[in-house]
């Protein structure tokens, strides 16, 4: 089965820490993402700008309604995520507590399905 680890990290986190803690954090997700690979568990990973750059996108009266970031009401952002293959739920979750971003976010686990499927998985 495949599973999404997103990391939900607090709003304006990243300006807080130096260059240096910045590389040093990132790094260590591109290590827990190459150790994932190497257990044939990735699927795709990607790091997130922040949500200064972001853009939301809605309709509403047929009409496409356009909001830029950065977003005051947000108190979190999803800083990036893995998704992970082949792997049961017990799996993900034990991937998750191993993650590096465990320590200063929260990753959150969910499973793959359909959109109208909304039962346990």
């Amino acid at each position: 089965m495949s599973y999404m680890l997103l990391i939900i990290e607090p709003t304006g986190q990243r300006a807080t820490r130096s260059e240096a803690e910045g590389r040093a954090a990132y790094d260590a997700m591109v290590r827990f993402g190459q150790g994932l690979a190497e257990a044939g568990q990735l699927r795709a990973v990607e790091s997130l700008a922040s949500q200064a750059s972001a853009t939301r996108v809605s309709r509403a009266e047929g009409r496409t309604l356009l909001r830029d970031g950065p977003f005051a009401e947000a108190k979190e952002m999803i800083g990036g995520f893995f998704l992970l293959q082949n792997v049961t739920r017990e799996q993900a979750l034990q991937r998750a507590a191993e993650c590096p971003a465990a320590a200063w976010a929260t990753v959150e686990v969910r499973a793959l399905a359909p959109c109208f499927d909304d039962g346990p998985g």
